[in-house]
This record gives structure tokens, C-alpha cells and sequence, in this order.
């Protein structure tokens, strides 16, 4: 093994030796034709390799290392190393004690093992050193998330400390970019009004396909909508549509819709609430057709298709307007509900007693102001003292209800599931007044 050694300070040199290990000496202290022909050739070169690995974890070099299944140079290498023959065994045994010794003892290498190694293939780099390098090189990484908003501070400590940002860039250098990008998108949501992905993309990262399905961007920008805007329910294709549109990006401008009741702002619209008929309404409807109406003071809100139905039903054109969001608010539905607000509309709210109810409710009441409608502490305690031997248990993760601030305590403490189905004729009773 031919190989030029690479001296202390030379500054091409990309290893470092652990202090506790011997440096080359000038060149000419160390014999190298002899060293390369008597440590350094291939044959030998699992032991070097070996010799190596313990000093860059700063292990002492002595006792024995043994290769498994040596063949005839290997055997015939190292005897010319010892001077012996190291045994005639299926494995081939080298105490590295015996070979520091010949080398000082011959004057091949007068600093030993370790120098010899050194001066053959070049300084040896501490593991412990390459870790400290590794994590400095990783918090620099990590640095374009104090530029995020105040209120996605959590997540990014919650993102320091677990491995998916490693995953996802492998070093330390994409990951800057990566995160740099990903503050870029989460600097700038939600848009309103909202705008299409891919001319997001474009405008803020330079390419329409920055934020595709899959891509490490894109899965890292979604996760930081989510600790945004509260989603955290939404999985798959649907869900992935959603959580952007909640930010105001949207893949299309037809697949977000809301369900309606009675609400005007149009001919369509107008002629199914003289027929008191519910109406879905996508994206693209409410961008370009739809507009409510001044004279509207109240819109009521209901989490669940059920009552909205109900409702219609019981009703018909004489019923008041209502809103559906089925579930966590769409793009369509935060829109709609938005543009009500703006024109001065009162909206009133109810959804199911639970954890999840309560996440939805506090995710929507960021987006948009609303009053309860049957939904206070006071309310559940009606409900829930009825209902408490035949409604399913409430578990899961209490969720803070900023409207009331005793209602989580009172779901907490009774752990009653009052769903909105089930509390349906009082809200019924309400639209017929």
C-alpha cells in the first residue's frame, strides 16, 4: 500500500489525531520505503484499518486483534511484521504490543504503532471530536426556526427534539435549506384570500413543485400548518387538501365545500332557500357567485350534517340560516363564514361535547369569531345529567375551550360524550323561535 504520508499541520489534511496519539515525525525519522513494505501493505491492511478504529475511540493499543479466515499473503505479511510465525490457527492472531515494539526496536518508526499508522494513511479524527462537530454543524441547522412566528414556537422545539428533520435531509446542509424553506412558507400563512399551491409555491420558493405530495418541504410545511391552525385529525390525500386549504392553499378550488341552509347570495341560492333545500357550496361558488346578503343578523353554526337535515326537515324555507361544517372547517367553510363576519353577521355555534368537538371549535374560533349556541359549561351539565347512563365514555386529551374556560373542567370531571346528534330538538327548538 503506496501511500504518501500526510504530515501534522498540513492544511489538506482532513483528519485530526486524538491528543493522546503520537504524531508522524519528520519524514526523515521514519524509515517508509521499510514501513510501507512491512506494515503497509494490502495484506496488512485489516490490521491498520483495526489499529484505526481504536484510535479514534481512544483505545490504548495493546493486546491482540485476529482476522477470521486469513489467506496465505495475509499469514506471510504478517510473519515478515513479527519476525514469527503468528500460528497456524483458522484465525490470524497479532498482539499489537509485539508489532509498537518492532517498529521501535528497528528504527522503521521510532514513535511506534500509532505514529507509523498515521504517517501511512493520515491523521486519525476522534469519534468523540467528529460528534461534537456533527451536533455544532446540526443546532446551525436548526437556526432559521427562530425566525418563525411566536405562535409555531412549540413546534419547533418539539421539532428540535425528534428525528424527522434528520430523516428527511440526512445532513446537516440540506437541512438549512430545508428549514429555511419551510419558514419562508409558514412566514407568510394562512393567505387570505386563498390562493392556488402551485403559484404559492412559485412565488415564495421559485418552483411550482416545491410543496408536491411527498417532497420533505412539503411534509414539514404541513406539519407546521397543523400546530398553526390546530388540525391534527387530517390523514391521506383529503386530509393533506384540507390542512393546506385551512392555510388558504388549495390544490383545486372545487374539491373544498360547506353545506348550507337557507343562506342567500344569489339566484341559485335564493331559489333553494325558497324551497328551504340544503346546498353545497364549493370554493370556486363562494370566490365568484355568492355574497350574503346585509340584512342577515344571525347565522347558526352546527359541527354535524345530522342537524343541519334535521333542521330543513322540521322547517323548510322558514328556517333560519344555517352553516355546516362537518367536522374540522374546510377552505370553503372558513370562506363563507368569513364573508359573513365581514358583513356584520352574528354567528352562533354548537358542536359535539368532546375532546374532538372542542379542538374543531377552538381551531375555527381562530379563524373566524363566533358566539356559543348551546355550547357553555352550563349547557353540558343540562345535557350530561340526562344522558350520563346511555351516552358513550369521553376519553382522550382534554382540549382547552377558550369561549368558556369551565367547560373543559366540567368535561374533565363528568367524562360524559354528549354528541351533537343527541341534543338535537333543543337546537331545534331554538330555530323554531
Amino acid at each position: 500500500m503506496d501511500v504518501t504520508p500526510e504530515l501534522p499541520g498540513d492544511p489538506t489534511n482532513p483528519f485530526g489525531e486524538p491528543a493522546n496519539t503520537p504524531a508522524a515525525p519528520p519524514s526523515d525519522e521514519i524509515d517508509m520505503p521499510r514501513l510501507r513494505r512491512l506494515l503497509g501493505s494490502p495484506e496488512l491492511s485489516w490490521l491498520v484499518e483495526r489499529v484505526r478504529r481504536r484510535m479514534a475511540h481512544e483505545e490504548p493499543l495493546t493486546g491482540q486483534v485476529s482476522l477470521t479466515g486469513p489467506n496465505d499473503a495475509q499469514r506471510a505479511a504478517a510473519e515478515r511484521l513479527l519476525g514469527r510465525a503468528p500460528g497456524a490457527g483458522r484465525s490470524l492472531r497479532v498482539r499489537l504490543d509485539a508489532v509498537d515494539e518492532t517498529l521501535r526496536r528497528s528504527g522503521i518508526c521510532p514513535g511506534g504503532l500509532a505514529t507509523a499508522v498515521v504517517a501511512l494513511t493520515g491523521r486519525v479524527e476522534r469519534v468523540r471530536e467528529t460528534r461534537e462537530r456533527e451536533g455544532r454543524a446540526w443546532a446551525e441547522a436548526y437556526a432559521p426556526l427562530d425566525d418563525l412566528p411566536r405562535q409555531l414556537a412549540a413546534w419547533a422545539a418539539r421539532l428540535r427534539g425528534e428525528g424527522l428533520v434528520r430523516r428527511l435531509a440526512r445532513t446537516p446542509e440540506v437541512a438549512r435549506d430545508l428549514l429555511a424553506d419551510t419558514v419562508k412558507v409558514l412566514s407568510v400563512v394562512p393567505c387570505d384570500p386563498p390562493v392556488s399551491l402551485p403559484a404559492f409555491a412559485a412565488r415564495v420558493l421559485g418552483s411550482a413543485h416545491a410543496l408536491d405530495d411527498g417532497t420533505p418541504l412539503a411534509t414539514l410545511a404541513l406539519s407546521g400548518i397543523r400546530a398553526l391552525t390546530g388540525v391534527q385529525d387530517a390523514t391521506g390525500a383529503r386530509g393533506r387538501r384540507e390542512v393546506w386549504a385551512t392555510a388558504g392553499l388549495l390544490r383545486d378550488d372545487v374539491s373544498s365545500t360547506v353545506l348550507t341552509l337557507n343562506v342567500r347570495g344569489g339566484p341559485a341560492l335564493d331559489r333553494m332557500a325558497d324551497e328551504g333545500e340544503p346546498v353545497v357550496l364549493t370554493l370556486r361558488q363562494l370566490s365568484r357567485h355568492v355574497r350574503i346578503p346585509t340584512p342577515v343578523d344571525v347565522i347558526r353554526v352546527c359541527e354535524n350534517p345530522t342537524v343541519l337535515s334535521a333542521a330543513a326537515d322540521a322547517y323548510g324555507p322558514r328556517c333560519p340560516p344555517m352553516i355546516c361544517v362537518q367536522g374540522q372547517p374546510s377552505a370553503a367553510a372558513l370562506t363563507l363564514l368569513r364573508q359573513a363576519h365581514a358583513q356584520g353577521v352574528t354567528l352562533k355555534y354548537h358542536g359535539d361535547f368532546d375532546w374532538g368537538g372542542l379542538r374543531i371549535a377552538a381551531g375555527l374560533l381562530r379563524h373566524v369569531p363566533w358566539r356559543p349556541w348551546r355550547y357553555t359549561a352550563a349547557d353540558y351539565l343540562r345535557s350530561a345529567a340526562v344522558l350520563a347512563s346511555s351516552a358513550p365514555r369521553l376519553s382522550g386529551t382534554p382540549v382547552a375551550a377558550p369561549w368558556d374556560t369551565e367547560l373543559t373542567r366540567v368535561l374533565d370531571e363528568w367524562k360524559v360524550r354528549v354528541e351533537e346528534e343527541s341534543v338535537v330538538d333543543d337546537l331545534l327548538a331554538d330555530l323554531a323561535r
